[in-house]
């Protein structure tokens, strides 16, 4: 699967594709990061090879409010096809909410899918993490896709905030990081969020949504944080020059994730999900 081109000696790169917009912002961070390491690496005026597809996020919005993953699914998929038709040699959904749908995304595209749970769960256990604090949307909090992948794959014990606290995070990532607004506020928020899951035995911090980064740094916890947009940046980047991104790349649906169709999402039980993780506390 992994191919590095010489020609004459010359390493010819790959070209990444990225579905962003999801939101700009953090997509923005996205071509920042991938950019910077690329060129520290290479020096000069070294920049990566990338084809962007920046969607509407309103559009995307509305879907996930509706339910209506399959209708997400079938849009990303058909972005994803056209990056790999126009040269991509992998493709990036440049948010984590949106990985409920990657492995639909991902079917038949030819070309890698990076997928920014296994780049995250493979940076988890490199630092012998074993029960991270997952701070993300409602969506990637409440729906098993997230915290099932890095039980399974991972042999992670994530938790995640009380009903309140999810709450608040989300309407801060919607409300506040997705328009660009920054409250010290907020951070305290977060910050006191963070602590009460150290309090529950948290010992690292998952910033499972790629807006947090904006708001939350290594300066307000003593916890570590593994921010998944530069986690899944650098593997972008590592894929560019020839390198397998840290992590699983997932070609094939993973068979504890299901392809979401029509009859099946997101047919789940939050009280069950939920349980799982107060399991979790138990042990």
């Amino acid at each position: 699967m992994w191919r590095s081109v010489e020609v004459e000696n010359t390493k010819v790169e790959q070209t990444i594709g990225l579905i962003g917009g999801m939101s700009w912002e953090s997509t923005a961070i996205y071509y920042k990061e991938i950019n910077e390491i690329v060129r520290r690496r290479r020096g000069g005026l070294a920049s990566a090879d990338i084809l962007l597809r920046s969607v509407n996020f309103e559009d995307i919005n509305a879907l996930q409010r509706a339910g209506d993953w399959e209708q997400a699914a079938k849009r990303l998929a058909k972005i994803a096809r056209q990056l790999v038709d126009g040269g991509a040699g992998c493709i990036l959904i440049c948010t984590n909410t949106m990985h409920l749908i990657a492995d639909t995304v991902a079917e038949n595209l030819g070309v890698p899918l990076i997928h920014i749970i296994d780049v995250t769960g493979a940076a988890l256990v490199t630092a012998s993490i074993k029960r991270p604090l997952l701070l993300a949307t409602l969506y990637t909090m409440e729906q098993p896709f997230y915290c099932d992948r890095l039980r399974e794959r991972f042999d992670l014990s994530p938790i995640v905030p009380d009903e309140k606290d999810r709450s608040r995070i989300h309407n801060v990532i919607f409300n506040e990081l997705c328009c660009g607004v920054i409250s010290d506020q907020s951070r305290q928020a977060f910050i006191e969020i963070i602590a009460r899951g150290r309090a529950r035995g948290a010992d690292a911090v998952i910033l499972g949504c790629t807006e947090i980064g904006l708001l939350i740094g290594p300066e307000d916890t003593q916890l570590s944080l593994f921010d998944s947009a530069k986690l899944h940046a650098k593997a972008a980047a590592d894929f560019a020059d020839g390198k397998p991104p840290a992590g699983a790349v997932s070609v094939e649906p993973h068979r504890g994730c299901p392809t979401m169709t029509a009859d099946r999402a997101p047919r789940y039980s939050l009280s069950s999900h939920l349980q799982s993780c107060a399991e979790v506390e138990e042990h």
